[in-house]
């Protein structure tokens, strides 16, 4: 067991704090350069550490970088790292025992982040290097490019993530140190702990308090993890202490296991069905739009029974609860078509699966990104008749599963681990996406970006020199979309460009008009969704069609779209078409 330092007005509580942890036998300390009374004082708490631990010998100190204070905004560049290992040891004193990235950021690749800590690690600041917060799909990227001595993440009393998606696996394979952060579920949910009628009768068989049951179970559940607990006072440091003394029987051990099932898989997981076993759950994987739909009504017309939030409505841990009492009352087939994307998000399934005899198949719908776009933009627009702006989307995201954005639809994919045996899959099976096109769309069409044909002037658009050329230049009967982002247009400005098309060349004009920053629309370019809709309208067959464009943004659109692409720059110069 370790202590957890954060910042502390009371410089002479924290003192004492760590110094009676010390003295009790803690001899793991855990701080960050970002950890101070406010943002200007990075540093902080690492001299508080090394003021604390002075003349005491063995304490080993694990401190955390590329970490903002101010709004907690990750910086992982290799720079910002590199700087702060530095200033770590300074302000400790003496070489880092434990250099941890404090959170992947998103802006950096992951890779960038850790060779930085690699690098750290190689020039003698730091003595060994890790991570924070980090899934197994992650650890599995860094592994390709560094070893990693530690891994810290949430795990404890109301985070069992780590457990359910394999990160404390993939630690315990590769004698990965792992350390547990948040055990008590941090200052705001600790106090609910000491609350549950349920641990409170367990704690009082145990003669301990409730947060000193969960920190004694959570040592009991696997000898592979380390416990970061917080504390402000000595006898808050006393009292974890004393968690690590207590003996806990096979009652209450089984009692905690009910009582904290996700954690309990580390312990005493299920055992698997017997081959014998008549009794199946199937799990369809996969975005939304890959399939999944059409593959469970398959199933159900065999007789499974079929669980999905899109009919039943609810969460996934719902779903997981209704798969329970279904399987309880003799269901021999059940399919569970949601998307799954990540093996935590699986795991209750399986365990659930197996706790009832039943084989889990696993069928994994592997969708490319461009095919994932054009899918959400084709049920949205079938749903709705429209494409869905911001607000829309917002509005209605968590009631209509058509309703997803370009930022939901990325974190997906971004979470998205394949499936493997190791889950508990009696078998595993990827089907790959094949696009079934609408034999009714026939017709030719061309996409054509704005910025190919005109130039800005004034307050609005002129017509380039070259944009009877590139309009002669169409396949013949060719209905034309001219598209663009023009982040908050005026009404008059988008209503004069469009008089502008119609009476040069009759072709329709489709803007985003969306404000600048990651994209919360679909119609904003190179993303599909003016094309798509334009298409719909006309019956158009992309494959079949143009799209005009003046860069690589506009080819890679081509190319997920199906496309010929013409580049054709503003200037008034062409290249021949090349198909993208």
């Amino acid at each position: 067991m370790r202590l957890s330092t954060d910042a502390d007005r009371d410089e002479a509580r924290a003192l004492e704090t760590i110094r009676a942890a010390f003295d009790g036998g803690v001899r793991l300390f855990d701080t960050a350069r970002a950890y101070g009374v406010d943002g200007a004082d990075e540093g902080h708490n690492e001299r508080l550490v090394a003021r604390a631990l002075s003349g005491r010998e063995g304490g080993r100190v694990v401190t955390k970088c590329g970490m903002r204070r101010e709004g907690w905004i990750p910086d992982g560049r290799a720079s910002t790292i590199a700087r702060d290992a530095a200033a770590s040891a300074i302000a400790l004193g003496r070489p880092l025992d434990v250099l941890l990235l404090h959170a992947p950021d998103p802006r950096t690749p992951l890779v960038t982040s850790v060779r930085a800590l690699d690098r750290a690690r190689k020039d003698g600041v730091a003595r060994s290097i890790g991570v924070s917060n980090v899934s197994r799909k992650q650890l599995e990227e860094i592994a390709t490019v560094a070893r990693v001595d530690v891994v810290e993440i949430a795990l404890g009393a109301y985070d069992d993530a780590a457990v359910r998606g394999g990160v404390v696996a993939w630690c315990a394979e590769r004698g990965v140190e792992l350390l547990a952060h948040s055990p008590l579920g941090g200052p705001a949910r600790a106090p609910r702990l000491a609350r549950d009628v349920r641990l409170r009768a367990l704690a009082e068989r145990a003669g301990a308090t409730a947060h000193e049951l969960v920190l004694a179970y959570l040592l009991a559940v696997h000898p592979s993890i380390m416990l970061l607990v917080g504390a402000r006072r000595a006898n808050a440091a006393a009292s974890a202490v004393a968690a690590a003394r207590i003996a806990l029987d096979d009652e209450l051990l089984f009692a905690l296991d009910a009582r904290f099932p996700g954690l309990a898989l580390l312990r005493r997981p299920p055992p698997r069905p017997p081959e014998t076993s008549t009794r199946e759950v199937v799990i369809l994987m996969g975005i939304p739009g890959a399939g999944k739909s059409t593959a469970a009504k398959a199933y159900v017309d065999r007789g499974h029974v079929r669980l999905n939030r899109d009919t039943v409505g609810g969460t996934l841990a719902g779903i997981a609860k209704r798969l329970d009492e279904v399987l309880r009352k003799g269901a021999t087939g059940v399919v569970l078509d949601n998307t799954y994307v990540s093996r935590a998000s699986r795991s209750e399934v399986v365990r659930i699966a197996h706790t009832h005899g039943a084989h889990v198949r696993c069928v994994h719908f592997d969708t490319p990104p461009h095919e994932a776009q054009r899918n959400v933009v084709s049920r949205m627009l079938e749903r709705h008749g429209a494409l869905l702006g911001p607000k829309e989307i917002a509005s209605l995201s968590k009631r209509d599963p058509t309703a997803l954005g370009p930022n939901a639809l990325r974190r997906l994919l971004g979470e998205l681990e394949a499936p493997a045996p190791e889950e508990g899959f009696a078998s595993v099976d990827v089907v790959t996406f094949t696009r079934r096109h609408d034999p009714r769309a026939t017709a030719r069409g061309a996409a054509i970006a704005l910025d190919a044909i005109a130039r800005r002037a004034g307050d609005g658009y002129a017509l380039a020199a070259d944009a009877r050329a590139i309009f002669d230049d169409l396949p013949a009967g060719s209905r034309a979309l001219v598209f663009g982002w023009i982040p908050d247009a005026s009404p008059a400005l988008v209503a004069s460009t469009t008089a502008l098309l119609r009476e040069a060349h009759g072709a329709e004009l489709a803007l985003c008009t969306h404000l600048a920053g990651p994209p919360l629309c679909w119609c904003r370019p190179p993303l599909p969704g003016l094309w798509l809709a334009f298409a719909r309208a006309h019956g158009l067959d992309a494959r079949a069609s143009v799209l005009v464009g003046t860069g690589a943004s506009h080819a890679s659109m081509a190319r997920a779209l199906e496309m010929t692409y013409l580049e054709r720059p503003l200037t008034g110069a062409s290249s021949p078409p090349r198909t993208a």
